[in-house]
């Protein structure tokens, strides 16, 4: 056995992937909800699903996704309480505690995303985004990047058609991480680029599904491989950087 697969693998997204304000983004554009009247319950019980399957992938959670959490949870607590029919009539409403810094990082998000744009020269060079000639797609298609919690969805919808009785073990003597991104990347330099599900072996245990998302979400940090998806089809679509 080797000593890779003795130990429990983990994905660390500190300072690589999306942090706990995207996902609360996410949460909202794919529940279609009004960021100033958000349902505080649904969008604090669907973040700490995530928190929990991640925790379940060893997907490494930093301590500001728990904080979100403890705030969320503090926020739905505060909306169960009666309303004081005697208070000001101008009191904040409790969600706005996570409605104001979400806004404020939208703001932030889009003024980086244009500042990606800009190819500046210096020991600070922001990276320009990719030429659409680029990108493995077709000049009709219409696409967009793919994050994280996007991801995540698409894995666990593939996860979903695994039998419960195939469990997952992270320590079996099976492939490691870094042997499955070994094969990966001969995927990527013969093919160029693959749809996501064509990545995944249907007859898979969760164990080895497991293994090919962590050694994705690896390569990705490793600025190996982008990913977009179809506006149209909805298909998500990896290729060699």
């Amino acid at each position: 056995m080797s000593e890779e697969s003795e130990e429990i693998y983990e994905v660390h997204l500190k300072d690589v992937f999306e942090g706990p304000m995207d996902l609360l983004i996410h949460l909202i554009k794919k529940n279609e909800v009004d960021i100033y009247d958000i349902p505080i319950a649904l969008i604090t019980d669907q973040y700490l699903q995530y928190i929990d399957w991640m925790k379940s992938m060893n997907i490494d959670i930093a301590g500001d996704f728990l904080l979100m959490a403890a705030t969320l949870t503090h926020i739905k607590s505060k909306m169960l309480l009666p309303i004081d029919e005697n208070g000001a009539e101008d009191e904040d409403d409790p969600r706005m505690e996570i409605t104001r810094p979400l806004l404020e990082y939208l703001q932030m998000k889009s003024a980086a995303a244009r500042l990606s744009e800009r190819d500046i020269l210096g020991d600070k060079t922001f990276s320009r985004i990719l030429d659409r000639k680029d990108l493995p797609i077709d000049n009709e298609d219409r696409v967009i990047k793919v994050g994280l919690f996007e991801l995540m969805d698409a894995f666990q919808k593939l996860l979903e058609k695994i039998p419960a009785s195939r469990g997952i073990d992270f320590t079996t003597d099976k492939i490691s991480v870094k042997e499955k991104i070994n094969q990966l990347v001969d995927i990527f330099e013969k093919k160029g680029s693959v749809t996501f599900d064509q990545l995944f072996d249907e007859n898979a245990t969760k164990s080895e599904l497991v293994v090919t998302f962590l050694a994705i979400l690896e390569m990705v940090k490793l600025a190996l491989i982008g990913i977009i998806q179809n506006v149209q089809t909805g298909v998500i679509r990896l290729f060699y950087l």
